[in-house]
């Protein structure tokens, strides 16, 4: 599938606000993803927080860097960048909390405002809550198209000046006899997924401006091959899950990468999965690893979450045949487990198949009302979908986070394993594969420069006031701080370092209501971690209250 790394991406939509999402995106998917500029997809209570949070803009530099060259030509002008703000806990001396949207709309993140982190923090110090739209994403453009040239101004670097500007510039609507700018408000930031990396850099490069920050599942370490985002669904799955599921893709890697490759064979496993009209191998291999892929969309919160992840993980490691209308293609099962390497294991292995087919069959194939399969699960530079990929338009929305990852953070996730290590995705879906989009979409043909990210710390970011917490189960864990096989730190107040038990994607972000009742509560340990960050916060702003009681009297000597 021509998949667009989106999540978000990733991520950090209510499934759709994830971040840093599955790369690549089919076509189909790819289709719902292009919608005319600032169009949302909302429910009820999403609509509702979109009528309680009007948008305001604030007039930005389109281009901070005029020395560098990267960003030829230059540009003079300013564009509009929006946010949002709530001030019914504000007290004077109080906080900007300011929660960075990342690479998505920021209308996705208005809940936060009402029940989530920024209002616990706000809460916890009378701060004023601010939700901060990223350039390029939901109706900040700098630009009047996504053409290729168009999109050099969409860099982190660019997107973190433009956050410092705002809270050295603001003047919030109906307070502006308030001076509540940096040169007198603390301001925390609070970001989570790609926007978790952003406020730690945001903390490093601009500290006189931000006085702490809150990086919740920072993907700190750009890293062009990421096969290690499957390294956390093989570490923690249900038992027997990543096994089967990693036995199964060889099954299918063993067919379709034989060295004498057998096309009747290959014919034969794409048929058995209801996608005998798949033309390419990747394409077929790609179209039937959404399940393994689900672990991301994992949160305590029904609002945010799924539980498909453990639906596809009962499924593969059921010994009785949970779907009947699979059981014709038994023979023909084992056949294709025989072919595959691992006859030996057949009795064990056709039962937990057949469930695999009948999962894929109703989660993946179900959804495609194309007779043409390629159109739902082909490539972009096939030519049955290379026209969507030609338009540069304003509304091509989808445009933004791939720019970003093919030029800067990488991020693609394949089944490039270390040898000996059995992947959980077929080794078809390789770097050729899944940068392919960075070729179509953009010309560009070379690895992202991630050297343009790590230069800001990457997994050994730290500095003080920057807390970083990250989710247990998070595919995203193996580009954070808390990578397996990294030295722990010390968590201390002043440089929180906070790991959440049995926790995926910043789920420290979503909250609820006083008198919310929902079956699925926040479990304990994220209770704890939200509890511990307006301790901190706390802390943090007693210190600017002392170092502005410090300049304070510094002034008058």
């Amino acid at each position: 599938m021509v998949r667009v790394n989106y999540l978000a991406t990733l991520l950090s939509l209510p499934l759709a606000a994830v971040a840093l999402s599955k790369t690549p995106l089919t076509l189909q998917e790819l289709r719902k993803q292009i919608r005319p500029q600032g169009a949302q997809t909302l429910s009820e209570r999403q609509t509702e927080t979109t009528a309680k949070y009007p948008a305001f803009n604030i007039s930005v530099p389109i281009d901070h860097f005029h020395n560098d060259t990267i960003y030829e030509p230059h540009s003079d002008g300013f564009y509009n960048m929006r946010y949002w703000f709530d001030a019914q806990n504000y007290k004077p001396g109080g906080p900007v909390i300011v929660l960075c949207a990342g690479e998505t709309s920021g209308v996705g993140r208005l809940p936060f405002l009402e029940k989530g982190i920024v209002a616990q923090l706000t809460q916890a110090t009378n701060g004023i809550g601010v939700i901060l739209e990223h350039r390029y994403y939901g109706e900040s453009w700098p630009v009047k198209d996504l053409s290729t040239p168009n999109m050099r101004f969409l860099t982190t670097d660019q997107a973190l000046a433009d956050t410092a500007y705002f809270a050295q510039h603001v003047k919030f609507p109906g307070l502006e006899h308030l001076d509540l700018t940096s040169a007198t408000t603390a301001y925390i930031a609070y970001g989570g997924s790609y926007a978790g990396a952003f406020v730690a850099f945001l903390r490093k490069l601009y500290p006189e401006t931000y006085w702490g920050a809150i990086s919740s599942s920072g993907v700190t370490e750009a890293i062009w091959d990421y096969w290690k985002y499957f390294e956390a669904a093989a570490v923690f799955a249900p038992t027997g899950c990543a096994e089967t599921t990693q036995k199964l893709t060889n099954v299918v890697d063993n067919i379709l990468l034989a060295k004498k490759k057998d096309t009747k064979l290959v014919s034969q496993v794409k048929q058995a999965f209801g996608l005998p009209n798949v033309t390419a191998d990747a394409d077929f291999a790609s179209s039937i690893n959404s399940g393994i892929y689900s672990l991301q969309g994992y949160n305590w919160d029904p609002e945010a979450g799924s539980t498909e992840f453990f639906v596809y993980c009962a499924n593969v490691t059921s010994d009785s045949v949970l779907y009947p209308a699979t059981e014709p293609l038994r023979e023909r099962v084992g056949e294709l487990i025989e072919a595959g390497g691992w006859g030996n294991e057949s009795k064990t292995l056709t039962n937990r198949m057949l469930n695999y087919i009948g999962y894929v069959r109703g989660e993946t194939v179900a959804t495609c009302d194309n007779e043409d399969q390629d159109q739902c699960f082909g490539t972009a530079n096939s030519a049955a979908g290379g026209e969507d990929f030609a338009a540069t338009d304003i509304s091509q929305t989808w445009r933004s986070w791939p720019y970003q990852y093919c030029t800067q953070w990488g991020y693609i996730q394949t089944g490039d394993t270390p040898e000996g290590v059995l992947p959980l995705i077929s080794r078809t879906i390789d770097l050729e594969y899944g940068s392919a989009i960075c070729k179509t979409a953009f010309n560009l043909t070379k690895p992202a420069d991630i050297d343009a990210i790590n230069k800001h710390g990457g997994f050994g970011i730290s500095y003080p006031r920057l807390a970083i917490v990250d989710g247990e189960w998070d595919p995203w864990r193996a580009a954070t701080p808390h990578a397996l096989g990294l030295a722990d730190r010390v968590d201390t107040l002043d440089e929180p370092f906070k790991l959440i038990a049995k926790a995926v994607h910043h789920w420290d972000e979503n909250g609820l209501f006083p008198n919310e009742t929902t079956a699925e509560l926040p479990p304990t340990a994220v209770v704890e971690v939200q509890k511990a960050e307006a301790h901190f916060v706390q802390k943090w702003m007693q210190e600017w209250k002392l170092e502005q009681a410090r300049r304070s009297i510094a002034s008058l000597s």
